[in-house]
């Protein structure tokens, strides 16, 4: 049933964006934030690796090692009563949600760096590649 509801959520959020993805999907996560069923529909099929992740966190203790980092001790609470990871939360889903997140690699629009020129080692082993394989067609 309850993957049936997100199914139902999401074809109701690509009607309501005309088909785009994107836009579908910031409307999911503002839903999820506010719809328990939804949200519980969408990470139940994830729930075991999820465990599984935080499980293995604890075990190793890497748990404890976050605990003791600096940055955790300065955990602090906003004039909202939100801590620093619960804004920081909701600036990652922003940032997910948002169709004008940075791309990997291109943060600052630092424009893409020209080719170089092919070798000719590199231009002859293709010559080679493509006779080879006029000859065998």
């Amino acid at each position: 049933m309850s993957l049936e509801y997100a199914e139902r959520r999401i074809k109701e959020a690509l009607k309501l964006a005309h088909g785009n993805q994107t836009r579908a999907r910031q409307q999911i996560i503002a839903w999820a934030q506010e719809d328990t069923r939804l949200l519980h529909a969408l990470a139940k099929p994830h729930l075991s690796g999820i465990v599984a992740y935080n499980i293995d966190r604890v075990a190793s203790g890497r748990a404890a090692a976050a605990k003791v980092s600096p940055q955790a001790t300065q955990k602090s609470t906003t004039s909202q009563g939100k801590t620093n990871e619960d804004r920081f939360g909701m600036e990652l889903l922003k940032a997910v949600a948002s169709s004008s997140a940075d791309i990997f690699g291109l943060e600052h629009n630092v424009p893409l760096g020209r080719r170089g020129q092919a070798s000719q080692n590199h231009i002859d082993a293709i010559r080679a590649m493509a006779a080879k394989k006029k000859k065998s067609s």
